[in-house]
């Protein structure tokens, strides 16, 4: 194993510093900044600030309004980080049994990653509007007429659509990496061993793609708490009302639409909070589990 030796002691530092700075300036100072804000009322107009400890926590926490939206954020994280999960492994165990038209059928399922998560919530609204949405014509010839913006259900379903479609692309670019990096050999094993395709992939395939399931969990649920943004703000038409919406996008709603700035920061520091927890759970449980070879 190689090691680096540096002749002056302070080249690392410097090399490192470049990043720090950035952490420190868009991550670091933004995150002791909202914790300082949410012990604070503060005039938005005026700059004013009143101390009133952990008022602005109880408050929210208190809010049924905020734990309706936990409610839904759970659920929501759930829905799209498991389903977009299944299909981008079902795409990548079809994408690898193709022998011919390989490439294409590649490009077709990854185009939609390029799509940002805004224009994906437009494209979402097109296809689940009233009028014209050929998606809200198909469940018309089921019986379900849907209401996207006026119906929490309808909403929500149309949401978590759009925001797994949006992912199943990045799931399974890693899956088929996954997939094409186990050696020939274990599959032939394998296809001797067991000869039931769907049991094979369960009992031998599957388990070899556990440290890239695992990676791709953290990622999802993340993806699913933060980068859904754009979907959640342009599916409900910035009118939020009686629709459903994450937490990250109600910190934003409270934050800059009802100039509440100390409550917005306490919601991001109990977000924060959820997030940090929620990650040191995964990798306490579930990486037991994980084997790497």
């Amino acid at each position: 194993m190689k090691k680096s030796v540096f002749t002056q002691p302070t080249l690392p530092y410097l090399l490192l510093a470049p990043q720090m700075i950035i952490i420190a300036i868009f991550f670091i100072w933004p995150a002791f900044e909202a914790i300082r804000s949410s012990f604070f009322i503060q005039d938005p107009f005026f700059g004013k600030s009143t101390f009133v400890g952990i008022d602005n926590y109880t408050d929210a926490v208190g809010k049924s309004d905020y734990l309706r939206t936990a409610n839904f954020t759970f659920w929501f994280t759930l829905f799209v980080s498991f389903l977009s999960l299944g299909f981008g492994l079902l795409f990548a165990v079809s994408a690898d049994q193709v022998l011919r038209g390989q490439a294409s059928y590649k490009t077709i399922l990854m185009w939609v990653y390029a799509i940002a998560p805004p224009v994906a919530g437009l494209i979402g609204i097109m296809l689940f509007d009233q009028h014209i949405g050929p998606i809200v014509d198909f469940f018309a010839l089921l019986g379900w007429r849907m209401q996207v913006g006026v119906s929490y259900f309808d909403t929500a379903f149309a949401m978590t659509v759009v925001a797994t479609w949006k992912q199943i692309p990045y799931n399974f670019i890693f899956f088929l990496s996954g997939l094409q990096s186990i050696p020939r050999a274990v599959r032939e094993a394998a296809a001797i061993d067991c000869r039931r395709p769907f049991r094979r992939f369960w009992t031998i395939v599957f388990p070899l793609l556990a440290p890239t399931s695992f990676f791709l969990l953290i990622l999802n649920i993340t993806y699913a708490f933060f980068e859904t943004f754009g979907v959640v703000d342009l599916m409900v038409k910035g009118e939020p009302g009686n629709n459903p919406v994450t937490l990250v996008y109600k910190v934003y709603q409270d934050g800059f639409r009802g100039l509440d700035v100390g409550g917005s920061a306490a919601q991001s520091v109990i977000l924060m909070i959820l997030v940090l927890a929620l990650t040191i759970l995964q990798f306490r449980l579930i990486e037991r589990r994980v084997h790497y070879s």
